[in-house]
């Protein structure tokens, strides 16, 4: 029933009535297969391959076309993050139908349910694919064109079928409208992406706008780099309560479009599986009160014992409570997940930055040097992995807070309501009573070993006493009557540490970013394991120092001189004064490093050479001090090679630059 149940909210033609609209949004996704393979492959026309391949020689008409169509760079690409997010807002009603058996449209035996839903998968991801590949695509009048002319069925079919129809078996009146809304959002939003983007290609086409530069490396990543080279300032500006508690603002940062996609995923699908989680629980506890009238009319019309009598209110009362607590966990389970999925992010920003600084203390040693090949497989498991432990951990949550809720309700609101507030004070205060004499019993003991059993601090200034015995044969009696003592106490603490394990590991069974294993175990918690893998693989993808690195030798390499090599790191008035002279003056330096013979031609040695009678003797004394200088120069290099915090580096005369 409960499956049927889910089925339902999934589907997206589950209605209150039979409604005729003469759509089936199921046929209209099997049969997008047509435009979409059509799409994709005047894409792939569009482009030519970087290698030739034996079918060029034999049909030297395609011209290299027909190459692969990438739909998204999920690795170092940061354009359009916020248009692929929203795609992945399209995919998310689509992508939860494949968790319910009412995608497959016809009847499988259980031993090929698993494959037929990966070729569901495969479905979803070419019907899908359009919009992602007009989005990355190089060919951005095509890619408009075929964006828009295939956003607008999608959006025309959707937005009919959920406003001519648009109640339901399990929301009521307005069910498609509620769990449609997303969806029809992001396709609205990706078309007005397309035209903006049809827009200002004819603009650039009529020499109205200027073409976007194509490098390396973005803006935010020179910033960084720039901040890293200047000096720290002795007193910076303190931060604010929500940036100390909550989330402090890096303009100089921004997430991948994997990550953003992510999350977009994740806070839709959080939507669509409380909606249905607060549809199903309503269906459950109907069912239970239908269950419950049938059990009392048994019991009258049988003549039960009073037992029986007796347990009816009960199971009313269980009911009832546990409807309300369901209800009211609901809201906080999926507060709870939503806070989940920022601070995954803010999780993600704070260990790359980690790992830019090399730091990987806050990694498991075991994880330290992860194989490219784990790396690499993490970037392509993350997201799905990361959008089912969300979905998955907004349940297991949600049963922890329901299961709370409830002995929160029996243990103290209940006993109030029925006028037991006495006998639940007592018991509760023998219950706090017994925990603070084993939380006391704890501190004695520390506080009786700090006082009589350590010896006293070496200096007054250390913090704590040195860790070395006073008062032996004392301490040997105190260890031993606190020996049967922490027995009994250690029976009690076993049993409480397994419930806080078991209560920490299913609370943050969906924070991928921190493990749930105990330490030495973290290589069993597959999750964890990707996400080390994944940030590793950023770590070394996107690093912004390793990137400008790159750029400055792309631009030396296409432009062929040196100045080229600074031009990213353009001057601003935020630089200082003599930052301009002394960047010339370290490059006089270089060019004359590599280039000894140049010092023949330096201003001040062309100066002495017309104003002394030229003779042999005299070059020869020229070509001497040249050779010379470059020889400390060398020296001077191999001197800083070897031993770097020794080194000195040689001066430039002011009046040589």
């Amino acid at each position: 029933m409960i499956r049927n149940q889910m089925e339902h909210c999934f589907s997206r033609n589950s209605t209150a009535q039979d409604c005729q609209n003469g759509i089936s949004i199921d046929l209209f996704l099997h049969l997008s297969l047509i435009p979409a393979v059509l799409i994709i492959g005047v894409l792939s026309f569009l482009q030519k391959r970087a290698k030739s391949l034996g079918i060029d020689h034999r049909l030297p008409f395609l011209d290299g076309r027909f190459a692969i169509v990438v739909p998204l760079d999920t690795i170092g690409s940061l354009s359009n993050r916020w248009s692929y997010g929203f795609a992945f807002g399209a995919v998310s009603s689509s992508v939860l139908l494949l968790f319910s058996e009412g995608y497959i449209p016809f009847t499988v035996p259980n031993w090929a349910k698993a494959i037929v839903f990966l070729v569901g998968a495969l479905e979803v991801g070419l019907v899908y694919f359009p919009f992602f590949a007009c989005l990355s695509t190089p060919f951005r009048a095509a890619g408009a064109v075929l964006g828009i002319l295939y956003s607008l069925p999608w959006i025309t079919v959707i937005a009919w079928d959920t406003f001519t129809c648009p109640s339901g078996k399990i929301l009521g009146k307005y069910q498609k409208i509620i769990v449609q809304c997303p969806c029809i959002l992001s396709l609205i939003f990706l078309l007005v992406r397309f035209i903006y983007m049809l827009v200002k290609v004819v603009r650039i086409r009529l020499q109205l706008q200027q073409e976007d530069p194509e490098d390396l490396i973005g803006q935010h990543q020179v910033q960084h780099v720039k901040r890293l080279l200047r000096k720290t300032p002795a007193h910076s500006k303190p931060l604010s309560w929500f940036q100390s508690r909550v989330y402090e603002w890096d303009p100089y940062f921004k997430f991948p479009n994997r990550i953003i996609g992510t999350a977009v995923i994740s806070l839709i699908g959080l939507y669509t599986v409380t909606l249905a989680d607060y549809s199903l629980s309503h269906v459950a506890f109907d069912r239970l009160e239908s269950w419950k009238n049938s059990l009392k009319h048994l019991v009258t019309s049988c003549n039960q014992t009073e037992a029986l009598d007796a347990m009816i209110p009960q199971l009313e009362e269980f009911i009832d409570v546990a409807r309300k607590c369901w209800l009211a966990t609901t809201i906080f389970a999926s507060l709870n997940s939503v806070a989940y999925t920022f601070h995954v992010l803010v999780c993600y920003r704070k260990h790359l930055k980690r790992l830019w600084k090399g730091q990987k203390g806050f990694i498991p040693e075991k994880f330290h040097n992860p194989s490219s090949a784990i790396s690499v497989a993490s970037i392509t498991r993350y997201s799905g992995w990361q959008i089912a432990f969300t979905l998955w951990g907004y349940l297991i949550v949600h049963f922890v807070h329901f299961l709370f809720a409830l002995l929160f309700a029996y243990a103290l609101v209940l006993p109030i309501q029925h006028g037991r507030a006495l006998t639940m004070l007592t018991n509760l205060g023998i219950i706090v009573l017994t925990i603070s004499l084993v939380i006391a019993l704890v501190v004695v003991q520390i506080t009786l070993v700090q006082t009589f059993f350590l010896q006293d601090k070496l200096s007054p200034t250390d913090k704590d006493k040195p860790l070395a015995l006073n008062n032996r044969k004392a301490f040997h009696c105190f260890n031993y009557f606190f020996f049967f003592y922490n027995v009994v106490m250690g029976i009690s603490n076993c049993i409480l540490r397994l419930l806080c394990s078991i209560v920490a590991g299913s609370w943050l069974v969906s924070r991928i970013d921190r493990t749930i294993m105990q330490r030495g175990y973290e290589g069993m918690d597959a999750g964890y394991s990707t996400w080390i893998g994944m940030i590793f693989a950023d770590h070394y993808h996107n690093n912004p120092v390793v990137v400008c690195f790159c750029q400055l030798l792309v631009s030396t390499t296409l432009e062929r001189h040196a100045v080229s090599s600074y031009s990213t790191f353009s001057n601003t008035p935020s630089e200082l004064p003599g930052s301009s002279r002394a960047r010339r003056r370290w490059m006089l330096f270089y060019t004359l490093l590599r280039n000894p013979r140049l010092i023949l031609f330096r201003k001040h040695h062309l100066s002495s050479s017309s104003s002394l009678e030229t003779s042999s003797s005299h070059v020869s004394d020229t070509v001497l001090q040249a050779w010379v200088m470059a020889s400390q120069t060398q020296n001077h290099q191999t001197a800083s090679v070897s031993s770097p915090e020794n080194a000195v580096i040689p001066s430039i005369p002011e009046e040589d630059c």
